[in-house]
């Protein structure tokens, strides 16, 4: 890997309930704003995958969540960042949804998925859910 190029860990929640998963769209002042996600956010040094989970849902989404198990992990190349995304399956223990890095959220079917615009890396996870 060149030098220059920056490689970090993510982790992602699939959050599900009633058949539906919960979808955000990245705000406009973002990286990658305007697409869609699976929220969580990047790994901090001795953090586990489900310890990032809790603070990055808490703090973006101010829900506390479970976190039931591990889905499947994509490494992605933006260019000049390289991510290795790990997703997981999660559910909403408590809280009321409030938008802090999002401007919009939905609840879609599983075959809904694809009539959205994602981020790159979070592709991959659709593909593989819309396959089971």
């Amino acid at each position: 890997m060149p030098q220059n190029l920056k490689s970090i860990l993510v982790a992602a929640a699939i959050i599900q309930k009633d058949n539906k998963i919960f979808i955000a769209r990245r705000s406009p002042h973002k990286h990658l704003g305007g697409l869609w996600e699976f929220p969580g956010g990047k790994i901090e040094e001795g953090e586990t995958d489900e310890e990032c989970l809790y603070r990055e849902l808490q703090e973006e989404l101010g829900i506390t969540i479970n976190v039931k198990e591990f889905f499947m992990n994509n490494i992605h190349n933006y260019g000049n960042i390289t991510i290795n995304l790990k997703a997981y399956f999660c559910e909403i223990k408590s809280g009321e949804i409030t938008l802090s890095d999002h401007d919009q959220y939905l609840w879609v079917l599983k075959n809904e998925l694809d009539n959205y615009e994602f981020a790159p890396a979070d592709l991959p996870f659709i593909k593989v859910m819309n396959a089971n």
